[in-house]
């Protein structure tokens, strides 16, 4: 077996803290924009990602997220995410830390929602049902899944994408757009109190 030299060890290294810095950065950049020009969406529904990995998936998750304008996103347990994906997206969709799930649930709770999570293997499928107006929709880990025993809170449901082939896994943030959509379907508000669709960049719109 081929071994790796030591200083082939260090350039990856170094390579792979330099992209963390520069992800750090245009996220600060994002994130200065977004405490100027950020207004809650039209639609009530939040989404909670739990511990999403940085690089990619959380960017395409703010992106759909604002296309349907929904109310937040919260944030568990992420310092920092590239805003490259989101096209845009996040000037213009507020965003919340917490440092635990315990934490954000308490607080939605408090302001009346129904926090769901989406897991194989359940009994309820999406879109068999209406959705609560106040829904929380909730992502885990692309890996791992979710930081916290599903059981400690029995105020949350769960429900099931249907599935038909042999791998039973969507990639988080095609899950997110789905549900998303099944949200506005039962919820959505007549498409004149949105923004005017057009063909130009989301970069490109104002909401002033």
């Amino acid at each position: 077996m081929c071994q790796k030299s030591p200083l082939f060890a260090s350039e990856t290294m170094r390579r792979r803290y330099n992209r963390r810095l520069d992800m750090e950065a245009r996220f600060i950049k994002a994130a200065r924009r977004n405490r100027v020009d950020a207004v809650p969406g039209i639609h009530s529904c939040i989404v909670v990602l739990d511990g999403l990995k940085p690089d990619f998936n959380i960017g395409k998750i703010f992106r759909t997220a604002e296309a349907f304008s929904i109310r937040e996103i919260h944030l568990i347990n992420i310092a920092y995410f590239d805003p490259d994906p989101a096209k845009g997206s996040v000037r213009w969709l507020p965003f919340f830390h917490h440092e635990t799930f315990a934490a954000c649930f308490e607080q939605l709770v408090g302001r009346g929602y129904t926090c769901i999570t989406f897991e194989p293997g359940q009994r309820q499928l999406l879109g068999k049902g209406r959705l609560p107006e106040k829904s929380a929709f909730v992502f885990g880990h692309e890996e791992f899944g979710l930081s916290f025993d599903r059981t400690d809170y029995p105020g949350i449901q769960s429900l099931s994408i249907a599935q038909w082939g042999h791998v039973q896994s969507l990639n988080v943030s095609i899950a997110a757009s789905i549900a998303l959509y099944e949200y506005v379907r039962c919820h959505g508000r007549p498409a004149a109190e949105g923004l005017p669709q057009s063909p130009a960049a989301i970069t490109s719109r104002s909401r002033r």
